[in-house]
């Protein structure tokens, strides 16, 4: 198998280094990732000024824009073939629920599925950064199912891990997306001129997070695999929509 993998927390990280050599067990492997880290980038693309892609010494490829840009160059006239999968991460912090509009890990696999290949995105769910092998595990025994029952049309696949020894882990658990409260407050400081500045403040405790979510998941030990769509659409809103518009 081909494999092209890219992340949001740029090139260097350790939970993509993690994916590389957890993939070339398995096929041919080529990063194509950010040059620094783009968390939070969601699925925008570069468009007014052009994009330089380099290679490191270890041969990933780094690209100065965003996680979508990455898989968008690889796949429409980097690469002189097309991958058979498409992996983003593993993602050092979960992204789950509401987060998922604005993960770059999510947006680069969603820009693989646009492109129609399968593609999955996968996160450490924790901030500690200590178990990516338990993340790494739960990508094989993905790959070990596609081998044995092969994804014939693309896909778009979000998978949350635990940041826990492996030995501690559940069974894999299809999951549906949580939601969160309300972000928090923006944060205030002082530059050196004096002048305002503002952080963006830390995301909302869970609201949703019952049963059947990918947080309930991750707070029983469980990984979580969430099948995603791309289509906006309310459809539940269009025929009150329609009656708004012609009374």
């Amino acid at each position: 198998m081909k494999f092209l993998i890219s992340n949001d927390d740029g090139y260097f990280s350790p939970g993509i280094r993690v994916l590389v050599e957890t993939l070339a067990r398995h096929g041919e492997v080529v990063v194509v990732a950010p040059e620094r880290d783009r968390s939070g980038a969601s699925n925008s693309l570069t468009l007014d000024r052009p994009l330089t892609v380099r290679q490191a010494a270890n041969g990933f490829y780094y690209v100065n824009g965003t996680p979508t840009d990455c898989i968008h160059l690889a796949v429409t006239g980097l690469l002189d073939f097309r991958p058979d999968m498409i992996f983003s991460g593993i993602n050092h912090g979960p992204n789950m629920g509401d987060d998922t509009i604005y993960s770059g890990t999510v947006a680069a696999a969603s820009e693989g599925f646009l492109l129609g290949i399968p593609s999955i995105a996968v996160s450490l769910a924790g901030y500690s950064g200590k178990h990516f092998d338990t993340a790494a595990l739960v990508v094989e025994q993905l790959l070990e199912r596609h081998r044995q029952q092969p994804l014939n049309k693309p896909v778009l696949l979000n998978v949350n891990v635990p940041d826990i020894p492996a030995d501690e882990l559940q069974a894999l658990q299809i999951t549906r997306l949580g939601r969160r409260h309300h972000a928090e407050p923006v944060i205030k400081a002082k530059n050196p001129r004096g002048e305002t500045i503002y952080w963006v403040g830390p995301v909302g405790a869970a609201q949703d997070a019952g049963p059947g979510t990918d947080f309930a998941a991750i707070a029983g030990k469980h990984a979580s695999l969430t099948p995603l769509m791309l289509d906006l659409t309310a459809f539940g809103q269009m025929d009150g929509i329609n009656t708004w518009l012609h009374p």
